[in-house]
């Protein structure tokens, strides 16, 4: 059972226990230790968002990463899937990102990638932690004479922009477009509005001021009612929403429409298979897909595989099957043919390629996918107790199964980043699944609920 590692990383409230400087630090140490022997000459490529806390965990990391003998290759602000991307191309030995995603600026969190570039699995996770909580990490010894260095990575955005230039076919293959993007005030906030524009497209950016604390604050992908707004009143072809650390994408129609990432997979599933791209004819999602997206791809006569929730799940998956295309309806979309995890701007550049393939507005395209209603409560919980063990919960989620027959189901499961307990009910209407989940969510708040 792991103590530390949630879904996604490590995360929690900035400046507590475990996102302290003096735990960054036996982090960075642990970290070294784990990917290398001696941790002598390697690299350790360190990004982070914009959050507040960001500088201070930042220096912790280092200096763990100093003291145990490795090289920090610091980018500064940069998206996740940049840093990915980064640690590949430098050959190092890993690549760790200072970000809690969607989540308010008040919370932190650092996400570890391999040398190649693909989130870690949970053995490693365990060994990492292993290291980090282990009896022996006060009494760890690092040779004074071989302690690392810290070098600044200035170029890591402008050769990461060209990595995605580099998956379009044309120069400027934007050209005419109107886009309105929305950066989150976060990783992205100059990278996306460069790059949209180096491609031709005219573009207008939202959220492009962070201060420290305005990080998915009213913006980006969890809060898209100012970019539906702009869109509509600018006549704009496609908005795209990024969350706090570029690894997810929302994107909204020329009609004010919100399309989430079941019907981004959905439309570039049918553009790939047209294409003769969509490798195994299979595309990897989560049991958090909408029944509508399965309906779809029964419907384009594509195969569909699920996973547990977390996209670094849906890439294992994704390799074990030989699929190229997954991802998750929160908007992590993963094409495993260019990138090796999340990418909210490589999934930009392919939709919009699908709309152009297509030659029909995102609004027409959307069509692909008929969404079942679908109510998603998350109730905050003082403990994470196993569901099956609490009979008024599990008597809760039967009794609605059994209601809604074949023509709807029921998930709860805890988060894996922070303290919540997560009720999703699809149903037939709107009214029925809205009733069915508020029933659950106030048996588990009885049971579970904080405070």
């Amino acid at each position: 059972m792991k103590k530390l590692f949630g879904t996604d990383g490590i995360r929690g409230v900035a400046n507590e226990y475990p996102m302290t400087a003096e735990m960054a630090l036996q982090i960075g140490r642990a970290v070294v230790a784990h990917f290398t022997r001696t941790g002598n000459g390697a690299r350790f490529v360190i990004g982070k968002d914009t959050r507040l806390s960001g500088d201070m965990l930042e220096s912790g990391l280092v200096a763990g990463i100093c003291a145990a003998g490795g090289n920090a290759y610091v980018t500064g602000v940069l998206p996740t899937p940049a840093v990915a991307y980064t640690a590949s191309s430098l050959k190092a030995a890993a690549g760790i990102v200072i970000s809690a995603s969607h989540n308010p600026y008040y919370d932190n969190g650092l996400k570890i990638f391999s040398g190649n570039g693909y989130k870690l699995a949970d053995e490693t996770e365990i060994e990492i932690e292993n290291l980090i909580l282990g009896d022996n990490r006060q009494h760890q010894r690092f040779d004074s004479r071989r302690l690392g260095t810290v070098e600044r990575h200035r170029s890591a955005a402008v050769e990461y922009a060209a990595f995605l230039k580099s998956t379009l076919t044309a120069d400027k293959p934007f050209q005419g477009l109107k886009i309105i993007l929305d950066c989150s005030n976060g990783a992205t906030y100059r990278i996306a509005p460069a790059l949209f524009a180096e491609l031709g497209a005219d573009v207008e950016s939202l959220a492009v001021q962070p201060n420290g604390i305005n990080i998915n604050d009213e913006c980006g992908s969890e809060h898209t009612e100012a970019l539906i707004k702009k869109v509509v009143a600018n006549q704009a072809d496609i908005g795209l929403a990024f969350d706090g650390d570029g690894d997810r994408l929302i994107a909204v129609a020329e009609t004010g429409e919100v399309l989430t990432g079941d019907h981004i997979l959905a439309i570039c599933a049918r553009d790939m298979k047209q294409k003769g791209t969509l490798t195994n004819n299979l595309v990897v999602t989560t049991v958090m897909s909408n029944l509508g997206f399965s309906a779809a791809l029964r419907e384009m006569h594509i195969d569909h595989e699920v996973a547990q929730v977390g996209d670094r799940y849906v890439m294992q998956r994704m390799l074990a099957s030989g699929a190229v295309l997954g991802g998750e309806d929160s908007g992590h979309m993963i094409f495993a043919d260019s990138h090796t995890t999340g990418d909210g701007m490589l999934t930009a550049l392919k939709l919009i390629e699908a709309i152009q393939a297509a030659n029909k507005p995102l609004s027409e395209l959307s069509a692909i996918m008929a969404v079942y209603p679908q109510v998603l409560i998350n109730v905050a919980v003082d403990a994470k107790p196993a569901i099956e063990d609490v009979p008024q919960i599990i008597e809760a989620i039967r009794s609605a199964e059994a209601e809604l027959g074949d023509k709807g189901r029921v998930l709860v499961r805890y988060s894996g980043t922070q303290p919540l307990c997560r009720v999703m009910v699809e149903g037939p209407d709107e009214a029925k699944t809205q009733d069915f989940c508020s029933q659950i969510a106030d048996i588990i708040k009885v049971n579970l609920g904080a405070g």
